[in-house]
Parts: structure tokens; C-alpha cells; sequence
């Protein structure tokens, strides 16, 4: 086994290796930054969202380096304590030193138990790139078993912070005890090569102190990108209007064209089947934070038999997948069918069905129907627009929902001064009759 100390290149007797000061003023300064962005973090807000993926990828970073000094420090055992110390004083630096790798271990890993545990299931995805599973075997687990998990990751992470706190009040306290008023006890000098104890104005110590204040501000004044607005563009609609458009006039002194020899479909009477045709849409918006959120549902299907003349015989029947949602933020979207919000896993789809309709103008109708969301059915009127040519239509429409009365939101997003208690839905529909259909 290769001693670090009397390694060539690598330090002397007096001072750590050079692979363990790097490791060591590595984590030290991710420790300080990490402490800096917990202190901003609030998971209300787009912004804190945004923090907290951040101080998940910076803590699981200091987790697989703190393994590593780890592994350096049992394998390459460090130089003996620096002369001068008091019997207690080595064994309070050995108890702080063991302290640490506790904290720089404990910390990731209760909060990875945290994440993997969590009821909004947000997955992680390591500085918005590389995407880390939960902890194996914790998806498995019944939900009072996952809560007692979470609870244990909690208070776990809580203790670990304080005693973080505590041992670098200790550490730094030593190191700077000795510094200043031991000139024959060289402690700074086997983490800051070439320090000389005593020295008041010590050039390395300042040097730390600015990378501390740069660590602390880069925690505090970090911008992390927050969550798209909005998911990318669905697929486009057939380039060509669904429907016809009326002919233009001829242009004045020319002869008008002739006749087309095919003449429009009349539209059809009574209530008739229509089925939903390319381009159609569910989509919703809302806020957070004050920050536009714009979403869609990718999986829906709608049941339609309508006729204008015949609106005592039509019905609708919309039914939406729950887990379908996508706002263009993955760790956003997966926490949207979580028991938080649609609580898709008891109740994995939404249907609205309307079975009176009533007309308002000329193509201008009202829906009134009722949803079925999250196990609670409330009364919803849907207005809408509608222009039947032949055998096709085109149906748009805009609803205004309370989301708190089906309980879309709980635990602190009950509260509505983050994520308002209205939500936009639209729908923009084409259609056409199923007897068309069948004959393409």
C-alpha cells in the first residue's frame, strides 16, 4: 500500500497528499455553495423549483467526490497530527474529521431517500442532463413503509444539516485557534501548502476566505434556468383549411371561371356521430408564481353526437388521461399525476359529458355538462363555437375551472397565492362525420 505522505510528488510528512487537498477544498467549497442555495430554496416558486434541482445535482456531486476522499483517505492513510497538540485536541480533531465524511455522506444520501420517496415523485436529473433513478427498492414499497422512508429522510437530513453546522464551527475555529496563536502547532500548512502558523496576514488564508465569499455568492446570486412555459408544438394541423373556403369574386372586366362540378355535401341533419379528424387539441393554462404555464393533454378521446337542429338528442363524452399532461418541464410533468395533484394512480381519467346544449347565436353554442376530475364531479358549462360545412366541422371552445374544487393541488399547493385557483382550458376540435370517415 503506497503511504501519501512520503509519496514523490505527492506531499510530505508534515502535510496531506496533493489528490486529498484538492478533494478536500473541492467539497469544502460545493459545501459552502450548497449551504448558500438552501438558504434561497423554496419549492413553491419556479424559481425554487429551479434551486432545488440544482442542490440536488451539487449534493449528489458531493457525494461521489466525499467517496472518493473516502476511499483515498483508507487507502493512503493521512500524515500524523501536527506537533504541539494536546491529547484531547487529537481526539476532538479525529472525532470532527469522522464527523465530516458522516455529514458529506449522510446528507446526499437522505436526501436522495427524500427524493425517491417523495409523493410528488419529481424525478432528478443531474444539472438538467443526466437523469438518476430513486433509491432501488423504494418504488416497491407499500405507501406507509414509503412514508416512515420519507420521514427517516427528512428528520435524518434536518440533524445532518445541524450537525454540519457544528463541525465547521469546530474545524474552522481550530484551524484558525492555531493559526493565530500557536506558531509551533502548523495545522493550516497540511491543507494550504507553504502556510506558516503564526502569521497573521497569511496570503493562503486570505485566499480561502475569497473563495469561501465566492462560494457563498455564487449560492446566493446563481440563476439556475427555471421551467419551460409551455411543452414544444403538437403536431401540426393539415396545411390546407378543414374546411372549405367560399370562392373569391372574379376581378372586375373578367369572365367568371366555371362551375366547379362538384357541389359542397349539404350539412347533415339530426343528431349524427362525429369523429375527431388531425390537428384537434386539449390544452390549459395557468400560472406560477407569475409565471405563464401553458400545457396540453397528449391522450384524449372525445364521444360526439351532435346535430344543431337536433340538440335534445346530443351528447358528448369527453374522456382525458390524466398522466397524458406534458407543460415542457419533465421533472414539472411528472409530478403533475402524483397524489398532489390528479392523483392519476386512483383516478387516471377525467371525463366530461354533456348532454344539454343550448344555442346562443348564429354558430355559438353552450355545453352544459359535468366533469368528473380526481373522483369529484362538479357542473361545468362549456361555450364554444361551431361552423359545419357538409360532411366536417370545426368546433373551438374556452372553460374556466376552480381547480381547489376538485382538490387539484394539496399540501402546499392548496393554497392559491402561487398557483391560482383558476384554470384555462381550451379545446379546438375538428371533426367529421363518421360515415365520411368510413368511406376514406
Amino acid at each position: 500500500m503506497t503511504n501519501a505522505r512520503n509519496a514523490p510528488g505527492l506531499g510530505g510528512k508534515s502535510r496531506y497528499a496533493l489528490v486529498a487537498i484538492v478533494l478536500h477544498w473541492v467539497i469544502a467549497l460545493a459545501i459552502v455553495a450548497q449551504v448558500s442555495i438552501a438558504w434561497r430554496m423554496d419549492g413553491k416558486t419556479p424559481e425554487g423549483f429551479a434551486l432545488t434541482q440544482l442542490h440536488k445535482s451539487i449534493g449528489m456531486t458531493i457525494l461521489v467526490l466525499s467517496i472518493l476522499r473516502l476511499g483515498w483517505r483508507l487507502t493512503n492513510p493521512p500524515p500524523p497530527h501536527a506537533a504541539g497538540l494536546a491529547p484531547w485536541e487529537k481526539v476532538l480533531s479525529t472525532i470532527v474529521h469522522w464527523g465530516f465524511y458522516v455529514v458529506m455522506i449522510g446528507m446526499p444520501l437522505t436526501g436522495w431517500l427524500m427524493v425517491s420517496t417523495s409523493k410528488t415523485a419529481i424525478p432528478t436529473i443531474l444539472f438538467w442532463t443526466l437523469p438518476l433513478a430513486n433509491i432501488p427498492g423504494t418504488d416497491a414499497l407499500a405507501p406507509a413503509a414509503k412514508q416512515i422512508a420519507r420521514e427517516i429522510g427528512q428528520k435524518g437530513h434536518g440533524l445532518l444539516a445541524f450537525g454540519l453546522y457544528g463541525l465547521f464551527l469546530l474545524h474552522v475555529g481550530g484551524a484558525l485557534k492555531h493559526q493565530f496563536f500557536e506558531r509551533n502547532t502548523p495545522v493550516l500548512a497540511r491543507m494550504a501548502p507553504g502556510a506558516v502558523s503564526g502569521r497573521w496576514w497569511e496570503v493562503r488564508l486570505l485566499v480561502i476566505a475569497l473563495a469561501v465569499v465566492g462560494a457563498l455568492a455564487f449560492g446566493k446570486l446563481v440563476q439556475p434556468p427555471h421551467p419551460a412555459s409551455g411543452p414544444p408544438p403538437a403536431e401540426a394541423a393539415p396545411p390546407a383549411p378543414f374546411l372549405p373556403e367560399a370562392p373569391a369574386a372574379p376581378a372586375a372586366g373578367t369572365a367568371a371561371a366555371p362551375a366547379a362540378a362538384a357541389t359542397p355535401k349539404p350539412a347533415p341533419t339530426g343528431a349524427v356521430t362525429w369523429k375527431v379528424a388531425p390537428g384537434s387539441s386539449l390544452n390549459f393554462q395557468t400560472s406560477w408564481s407569475g409565471d405563464a404555464v401553458h400545457g396540453r393533454f397528449n391522450s384524449w378521446k372525445a364521444d360526439i353526437v351532435f346535430g344543431p337542429d337536433a340538440l335534445d338528442k346530443s351528447k358528448v363524452v369527453v374522456t382525458i388521461d390524466m398522466t397524458s399532461a406534458k407543460t415542457g418541464d419533465d421533472q414539472r410533468d411528472a409530478s403533475l399525476p402524483a397524489s398532489d395533484w390528479f392523483d392519476a394512480a386512483a383516478h387516471p381519467k377525467a371525463v366530461f359529458t354533456a348532454t344539454k346544449f343550448e344555442k346562443k347565436a348564429e354558430g355559438a353554442y353552450v355545453a352544459h355538462g359535468t366533469l368528473d376530475l380526481r373522483g369529484v364531479a362538479k357542473p361545468v358549462d362549456l361555450p364554444f363555437k361551431l361552423k359545419i360545412v357538409g360532411d366536417k366541422a370545426q368546433m373551438s371552445g374556452e372553460a374556466t375551472l376552480d381547480r381547489t374544487l376538485f382538490g387539484v393541488g394539496q399540501g402546499e399547493f392548496t393554497a392559491t397565492d402561487q398557483v391560482p385557483a383558476k384554470v384555462t382550458v381550451r379545446v379546438q376540435l375538428n371533426a367529421q362525420t363518421t360515415a365520411a370517415s368510413d368511406k376514406r
